[in-house]
């Protein structure tokens, strides 16, 4: 089988590299954000003219994304194109007598992924490229504060819609790894809402970074949390202390002024048969013990 000549037109965005599958054909690896414009090349390598020719593309081998022969294509002329394609799938006409079969999909979608065929089934002998399309849709991550515990400040970090399936990781100010709860993945037909949660007990800027390698692409948000020292039960303490320090201190003012005998203490047994009247001038004071 004589492979086709795969080139790259000026408009396309791509990335990776070009591997051997096997025997056949190689494959080229292409990567594209979702939204994006994307050509996939396909070129006959004797430049041959193919406006008389057939080609047909299709997608993991049964969706037909695009039919060409000679002259007439999907869409009003040609029935069986797949509803996902319709209106977004185009050729190049003034490049078909160079034997340029490559076509442009518009506003790609991450549903869009997969393996395409470009296969010119009439030649002799038979010619196709393969192309591995990967349409990545990136989504920055939301960040923010549950609740506070006794253990510390619950952070919780969600990405929806992402894919391919991102790695998310949250990381302290100085870009250490903080560790985390097993992530919460819901997968949506290849694009993946994440959850991931984590408790930090330390005043900080904290960070959830989401990496998908797939696309070389890297996203994050950031969050800053206070955390307040801890508050000390004294209620109980100053109370009893204040009380005790107040007894003290009158029994050091009781004994000062009997030292200095403004004061005297006496301990009488029995009743008392009269209540002492007040000192006179230049006379101690009497205390009296009932």
């Amino acid at each position: 089988m004589e492979l086709l000549a795969v080139v790259c037109l000026c408009l396309l965005t791509w990335s990776g590299t070009t591997f051997a599958a096997g025997n056949g054909p190689d494959v080229i690896k292409m990567v594209v954000k979702e939204g994006d414009d994307t050509i996939l090349p396909c070129s006959l390598s004797t430049r041959e003219d193919i406006v008389q020719k057939l080609f047909d593309w299709k997608r993991d081998g049964q969706k037909e994304v695009f039919l060409y022969d000679a002259g007439v294509t999907y869409g009003k002329d040609h029935p069986g194109q797949d509803e996902q394609f319709k209106q977004r799938v185009f050729h190049f006409p003034d490049q078909l007598q160079f034997g340029n079969a490559s076509i442009v999909i518009r506003n790609t979608k991450v549903t869009d992924s997969g393996n395409y065929t470009c296969d010119f089934p009439r030649l002799q002998p038979r010619r196709r490229g393969l192309i591995e399309l990967v349409v990545g849709a990136t989504r920055k991550p939301y960040v923010t504060i549950l609740e506070q515990t006794r253990d510390g400040v619950l952070l919780q970090c969600v990405v929806k819609g992402a894919s391919p399936k991102p790695q998310l990781q949250w990381q302290d100010s100085g870009g250490n790894m903080v560790p985390a709860k097993d992530p919460q993945v819901t997968d949506r037909g290849g694009s993946y809402d994440i959850i991931l949660q984590t408790t930090v007990t330390k005043t900080d800027h904290y960070r959830c970074v989401a990496t998908q390698e797939e696309i070389n692409h890297q996203v994050y948000a950031e969050i800053y949390v206070y955390i307040s020292a801890p508050e000390t039960p004294t209620g109980w303490i100053v109370g009893p202390v204040l009380g005790v320090l107040l007894v003290i201190v009158g029994v050091i003012v009781l004994l000062a002024l009997v030292k200095k005998g403004w004061l005297t203490l006496t301990c009488n047994k029995g009743q008392s048969t009269s209540s002492p009247g007040p000192p006179t001038e230049g006379e101690p004071f009497k205390v009296h013990n009932i």
